[in-house]
């Protein structure tokens, strides 16, 4: 249970979903037109399986997930293929974001695009190298 002072500041589910929703159109057509097979979800938290899928433990902050194979290891065996996810956690964004449904916007919208990075193959490492981490 969380003291007043640690109480994180409430979005509604339905409010956060359509800032996500706000946040895929604000990217580009163009990115649109290259984007295959992908679904974008919202989930409170990840699992503790989400969360050990990419390296981390207890403790720590999952504010996205891309699950899927990425536009650049794709081979003509992918046909037919499930969508690839990505997820955006409303409970980690909330819980780092300051009390301002503005800052809540501004996460979501870069974890957004932090996950369509990885549909593009754009590894953690390469978004640190660019400034965009």
């Amino acid at each position: 249970m969380f003291s007043p002072a640690e109480q994180p500041f409430y979005i509604s589910r339905r409010r956060f979903e359509e800032i996500v929703v706000e946040a895929m159109d604000e990217i580009p057509e163009t990115l649109w037109n290259v984007i295959d097979n992908l679904v974008v979800t919202v989930e409170e938290w990840p699992t503790r399986r989400q969360m050990e899928s990419v390296g981390l433990g207890a403790g720590h902050i999952l504010l996205g997930l891309y699950e899927g194979v990425p536009l650049t290891k794709r081979t003509s065996y992918y046909g037919l293929a499930s969508p690839d996810k990505i997820t955006i956690f409303r409970g980690p964004i909330l819980q780092i974001c300051p009390p301002d449904e503005d800052a809540v916007r501004t996460q979501i919208r870069k974890t957004v695009l932090h996950e369509i990075a990885h549909h593009f193959g754009i590894s953690d490492a390469r978004l640190v190298e660019l400034g965009a981490y």
